[in-house]
């Protein structure tokens, strides 16, 4: 007879609840904080990247209403990993700084999940693709991410499908549905962005603004600088086109 299945045996809990091993000598009461903040985070980019995968087959079906719905799962999503940070608002800098030390190289600049999110989203510029061909060997799941077109990439192909343009999109409203698409495109980049944003302010208020990070980068210095990157560059051109137009 087949064991009932319960809560416990479906989510596999005890396996679960079990992956948490802290590294400090005596144990540190706040690096279990530490540990499940960016176990959580991975697996929610875990769902965030099962639904990218949706959402890019819905872009080429070419099916507008379902990837609204998808991409608005997503920003939710974002959210909530967005949300969960802010828990580590509440590790001193004393008390990381007692079991910094154990976490050896490891740094959040080596998932491979946030890597292929990037990928997806739409950062290609030449100096990070150079950067991430710079650290052999590229995981194939990141390999793979970067041999496939972006989410910017899929959008305008939809658009080229449908004979508009981004400018069109916005200047009448026989596109609404493409509008709403691009909307929620933004508010995704608004999301992720704020992400970053909180994630470089987190890092600040704990080790500082000048500390170096852990795997050896620059720590929230590195940080700031990817604020500047976007992803639907047309998308915040059109906005400017439309109050400078003369």
């Amino acid at each position: 007879m087949n064991q009932e299945l319960t809560y416990p045996i479906y989510l596999e809990l005890e396996g679960l609840l079990s992956l948490q091993h802290p590294k400090s000598q005596p144990e540190h009461p706040d690096e279990l904080l530490f540990i499940i903040v960016h176990q959580s985070s991975e697996l929610w980019f875990k769902l965030i990247l099962h639904e990218f995968k949706k959402l890019h087959g819905m872009l080429e079906q070419f099916e507008t209403l379902k990837a609204i719905e998808s991409i608005n799962r997503i920003n939710g999503l974002v959210g909530i990993v967005t949300a969960q940070l802010s828990s580590l608002d509440t590790l001193s800098p004393q008390c990381f700084a007692q079991f910094r030390n154990y976490l050896g190289t490891s740094s959040g600049s080596q998932s491979v999940q946030f890597r292929i999110i990037e990928l997806i989203s739409g950062l290609r510029a030449p100096d990070y693709l150079d950067y991430i061909k710079s650290q052999p060997p590229i995981h194939p799941l990141v390999q793979e991410a970067m041999d496939k077109p972006s989410i910017p990439e899929m959008f305008d192909r939809l658009l080229a499908h449908f004979g508009v343009t981004a400018e069109a999109v916005y200047a009448t409203e026989n596109h609404l549905d493409l509008r709403l698409l691009a909307e929620g495109l933004l508010a995704y980049e608004q999301a992720f962005g704020r992400w970053r944003y909180i994630h470089v302010q987190l890092v600040e208020r704990v080790i500082g603004i000048g500390t170096s990070g852990t795997g050896g980068s620059l720590g929230a210095k590195t940080l700031r600088a990817t604020l500047e990157n976007r992803f639907f560059s047309n998308l915040w051109d059109v906005r400017a086109g439309i109050f400078n137009r003369k």
